[in-house]
């Protein structure tokens, strides 16, 4: 450690610390615009001068390395001279738009022009004007003229995306920050360029003059969509939310999120929104009252299970519902007598219960990890802000490899890939396994080829000390998901790494805490989907875009005597009896527990829209009508402990002995000739695919072809 004194106070930091970590660890704030936290150092701004003893010059935080003994004087004259100076030659070409700025009241420059900007400008000649650019339909760069040159925006491309998609040109007065080409900026986690940017060039193009800063109230809240976790702050105005921001939290999402979580609060405010009951009345839709709609639901469960018996009713629950929604939802299939429930709607092979999935390590140890493989996954795709860890430890020296059916640009250097049909998978993994069993002298249990691609996989795996191996999406939803587990498992004890899943959505772990599952003999989702079933319901799923049925999951759906939706959309029109508005994850509050077993709870940040009511109130109703035993609970919070199985509010969900990546079954090639069925990026749920300014995103187009093309 190294000693400095730091306005008269002593300071211990690390050797090679800048004065700027210093001033962070006293406490001290010294202005700045080009530094950040999670960026290299550009020293660019000049911002941050400070008077250190013995240097003829002002010098700047962020740049200097502290040395024993420093004296460094951040509020001298000198120090306030020189940052006065700087903040003059930032303003000489600034325009003077803060009334109409959107940045306006969030401000970086503007709150320090305030401390350290003169009062009037001694510059009298004409200010540079930059063109705009249009750069796709989540950032707005119409106003580049204010932009300060930080290169905040270019680093956080270059070295946290994994993409430098805009760079400087020019020099002097004429440098600018573009995309150079001419091209649209296309990263999955873009939209952190927009929080990165200390001044107004940079802003949210679907948020642009919607609303002042200061008109906001901020709500905490917890991502819905992938199993992240992502903490998020929900900005609302008048019960309508306007923006979703990061809220920091370092063991999960750092201080970043990706598009998906800050854009895909569109849908919310959309014209897709189901807003009141609905019944189909001689094939019309028909709106009604709440106690109508419940009367038709409960009289028609009746008549069901007085005909065809209990195990004719079921339902297909989504993973991103909370964990109230789904303990609900498991509470009234048992109290109805039926075992048949069910969130895995994309799997492909169900197997027994043996234990929660989960990520196998936490989330925050992604970014220390040495080697890595990834099985069945386009992990920068399926998991953004996964692929931000894995890539800051491959800049460190990790080495990741992947096995997977497609050769995905991660943005990051891959030390190893075996490229092969899904249906190869198993062998193209006993082929790593026997290559490993080759270098240590154990057998495979299931022998393969020790091919050069799967040497190289093998080689890191044997090398290096902290290791992970992952199965993605596709693995889980694979025709031989256990298969390769098992032999995941043995690559893991072989080589001393953990297993894990990196598991599909928001809640898919808490579904499987609170065993939203099929009963003993009862119907899985794959059985469920193919039809037989007389009545279901459908909590937040599309079947037709949510599951491994697809297209014909409309049709066995549609031979059902009554098809209940309980979502926030206009969902399942064609085959569904019932609409049944309920709270999306905004207007409601529950419980997340994300890939790495961590239980977050969350309030409702706005009221419900019109007759929209949260799910978990809908079905202890529903148990109420139905006559159900137990169906008592007052507040979300008491279905919390009920799912927790304990009076003790504070009692973990997530039980240590409960998470198990451990699996029995024997090694068996089967038929994996399928590819297993994963959602692209913007169509893992119905709110993402509702939101417009992701739909014209690069990547949405993409996916959109690609559909296209496999229906031709």
């Amino acid at each position: 450690m190294i000693e400095i004194n730091l306005d008269g106070q002593q300071v211990s930091v690390p050797e090679g610390s800048m004065v700027m970590h210093a001033a962070e660890k006293a406490g001290t704030y010294i202005p700045h615009f080009c530094y950040h936290k999670k960026l290299s150092i550009a020293a660019n701004c000049r911002m941050c001068l400070v008077d250190v003893e013995k240097a003829p010059k002002p010098m700047p935080a962020c740049a200097t390395p502290v040395t024993n003994g420093m004296i460094v004087r951040t509020r001298s004259e000198k120090a306030i001279k020189a940052q006065q100076s700087v903040m003059e030659f930032l303003l000489i070409n600034h325009p003077l738009d803060c009334p109409i700025c959107d940045q306006g009241g969030e401000c970086q420059l503007q709150d320090l022009a305030v401390g350290y900007g003169g009062s009037a400008s001694r510059y009298e000649e004409e200010k540079r004007v930059v063109l705009h650019k249009d750069v796709g339909p989540l950032i707005s760069m119409e106003e580049m003229s204010r932009c300060i040159h930080c290169t905040r925006c270019v680093r956080f491309g270059q070295e946290i995306a994994g993409v430098m998609e805009l760079g400087m040109i020019h020099r002097g007065e004429h440098s600018e920050i573009t995309t150079v080409l001419g091209d649209t900026v296309d990263s999955e986690v873009s939209g952190n360029m927009i929080d990165l940017c200390p001044v107004g060039a940079l802003t949210s193009k679907p948020f642009r003059y919607s609303a002042r800063n200061w008109e906001l109230s901020r709500r905490k809240s917890v991502s819905p969509h992938d199993s992240t976790g992502a903490n998020l702050l929900v900005q609302v105005k008048n019960n309508r939310v306007m923006r979703v921001l990061p809220l920091e939290n370092n063991d999960v999402n750092e201080c970043w999120i990706a598009d998906r979580d800050r854009f895909s609060y569109e849908a919310l405010n959309g014209p897709e929104r189901l807003t009141t009951p609905m019944l189909k009345q001689g094939g019309e839709w028909r709106p009604v009252d709440w106690q109508t709609a419940l009367e038709y639901v409960a009289n028609g469960v009746r008549q069901v299970r007085e005909q065809h018996g209990a195990k004719a009713i079921g339902t297909l629950a989504s993973p991103h519902s909370t964990v109230e929604e789904l303990f609900l939802a498991r509470e009234l299939m048992q109290g109805l007598g039926s075992p048949n429930i069910d969130h895995r709607l994309r799997n492909a092979e169900f197997p027994a219960f043996e234990g929660v999935r989960w990520l196998g390590t936490p989330i925050a140890s992604l970014s220390t990890l040495q080697r890595v493989l990834v099985i069945g996954s386009n992990l920068r795709k399926d998991h953004p802000l996964f692929a931000l860890r894995v890539r800051a430890a491959v800049r460190t020296g990790a080495q990741v490899s992947v096995v997977h059916d497609r050769d995905n640009d991660w943005a990051m250097s891959m030390a190893g890939k075996l490229i092969a049909p899904a249906g190869q998978w198993l062998q193209a993994l006993a082929d790593v396994a026997t290559a490993i069993g080759d270098s240590n002298g154990e057998k495979s249990p299931l022998q393969g080829t020790a091919t050069d691609a799967a040497k190289a996989i093998a080689a890191s795996l044997l090398s290096g000390e902290r290791k992970a191996i992952f199965l993605g999406n596709a693995a889980a939803h694979h025709p031989s998901a256990t298969s390769l587990l098992a032999l995941a498992q043995w690559i893991g004890e072989q080589t001393g790494a953990s297993v894990g899943y990196l598991t599909e959505a928001a809640n898919t772990v808490g579904a499987q805490l609170v065993h939203a599952l099929p009963g003993e003999g009862g119907l899985n989702a794959g059985q469920m989907l193919a039809g037989g079933l007389k009545a279901v319901f459908l909590l937040n799923t599309e079947p037709e875009f949510d599951s491994a049925a697809g297209a014909r999951a409309g049709e066995a759906l549609g031979q059902a005597d009554m098809v209940v939706t309980l979502s926030p959309f206009q969902a399942n029109l064609e085959f569904s009896d019932v609409l049944l508005p309920i709270a999306p994850w905004t207007e409601t509050p529950g419980t997340f527990v994300n890939a790495e077993g961590r239980v977050q709870s969350f309030h409702a940040v706005v009221k419900p829209l019109a007759e929209t009511r949260p799910a978990w109130k809908v079905l202890r109703v529903l148990g109420n009508m139905l006559g159900l035993q137990g169906f008592t609970w007052e507040s979300a919070q008491e279905v919390l402990v009920a799912a927790r199985g304990a009076a003790d509010a504070q009692q973990p969900l997530a039980q240590r002995d409960k998470l198990s990546n451990r699996t029995a079954k024997a090694v068996w090639l089967g038929d994996t000739s399928a590819r297993p069925v994963t959602a692209s990026i913007y169509q893992l749920d119905g709110v993402v695919r509702r939101a417009p300014s992701l739909q014209l995103t690069a990547d949405a187009q993409v996916a959109l072809r690609q559909a296209q093309e496999v229906a031709a």
